[in-house]
């Protein structure tokens, strides 16, 4: 048939019919796809559980003493050094690290919980958190035993008998001896009660060795000097603090000028208990040099505090706070000198 002019054929219809269904199919998946989706049928993310978990666990790191163990941790890894005479074994020292942080962590958990009416009166432990609450007295405790236990149990399956006993003696120097019978009883508390921070290098010493040997014993006694010119200052500063809780600090007790002199009397003897390791042949001139360096220059501190007593000089201008740092400072270098001392042959 043929098309007339100016006339679709039919054919054509047809077509133009198509496209337009065509186009119409295409609009609607178009405006489908364009349309946003229903919020309601979006799954929402569950919250992250750690932050709660975090803020649970962070009060409970804190009644460990973090800060303090970091320091006891110093003096035991070079003591383990020495020992070996080299670099000991990574897993035994792994196994003696957290043996003794779980040890240390119970035992200033424990002091926590005893100390928490002294701690409610003083500034410097008012946040502590047995006293603002973030932790219940009942935990704490609960907590400081099962941490007290699991450190000797972990020392005693994983290094040696020797160096769980050693655990559980400074655990019980700590809570029983300190806290519980000097502390508030004598203006000495720090000085016998100190005797436990002594107790990592020994527990050191032991883990490589299985016994506990002169040069351990002179490290043992090179702390225990230090604990006082290094506490002191520190208990100066406060001092207000611990006559409103009731604490006989010496600094609380006796004048400034005495308890500079007990100070020299102290720094003297840990500087001879540091340098008569020398002879017994286990260290070289790397910690021979820092022993009398860092001796030297902590005398000195100590030295210039007890000239500021005796001018009479107080707060900022005794400022206590370096000889407190300056203390820290001496017993990182003499540990790190110990540690690198095995390594270096000259």
């Amino acid at each position: 048939m043929t098309a007339t002019p100016g006339m679709p054929s039919q054919g054509t219809d047809q077509h133009e019919q198509h496209a337009q269904r065509q186009d119409h199919e295409g609009a609607g998946a178009e405006s489908s796809a364009a349309a946003p989706s229903d919020p309601a049928s979006t799954p929402a993310l569950a919250p992250s559980p750690w932050p709660r978990v975090l803020a649970v666990l962070k009060p409970y790191v804190a009644l460990t003493k973090p800060r303090i163990i970091e320091l006891l941790l110093i003096t035991t890894i070079p003591t383990m050094f020495l020992a070996a005479g080299g670099f000991p074994n990574p897993w035994l020292i792994a196994w003696t690290l957290i043996g003794g942080y779980l040890a240390a962590g119970g035992a200033n958990t424990l002091n926590m919980y005893l100390d928490r009416d002294i701690d409610a009166k003083m500034k410097r432990t008012k946040n502590r958190p047995i006293v603002t609450g973030e932790v219940s007295p009942r935990a704490a405790l609960v907590f400081g035993i099962a941490l007290s236990v699991v450190s000797a149990l972990w020392l005693g399956a994983l290094v040696n008998v020797m160096s769980a006993v050693l655990a559980v003696a400074a655990i019980l120097l700590y809570v029983v001896f300190y806290t519980m019978i000097l502390k508030r009883r004598t203006s000495q508390n720090i000085v016998w009660g100190g005797v436990a921070g002594c107790m990592p290098v020994l527990i050191g010493w032991s883990a490589v060795t299985g016994t506990v040997s002169w040069t351990a014993v002179l490290l043992f006694l090179v702390i225990f000097f230090w604990t006082p010119p290094h506490y002191w200052p520190l208990a100066e500063k406060f001092s207000r603090d611990y006559e409103t809780a009731g604490v006989p600090m010496l600094p609380v007790v006796a004048s400034r000028s005495s308890v500079a002199r007990q100070m020299i009397l102290h720094t003297t003897l840990m500087i001879a208990s540091s340098l008569a390791i020398i002879p017994l042949g286990h260290t070289g001139i790397v910690y021979t040099v820092a022993a009398l360096g860092s001796g030297a220059w902590f005398g000195f501190l100590v030295g210039r505090y007890a000239l500021r007593t005796r001018k009479g000089l107080t707060g900022k201008k005794l400022d206590p706070m370096v000889v407190f740092h300056g203390s820290i400072t001496y017993l990182t270098v003499l540990f790190v000198a110990l540690a690198v001392d095995p390594f270096v042959h000259l």
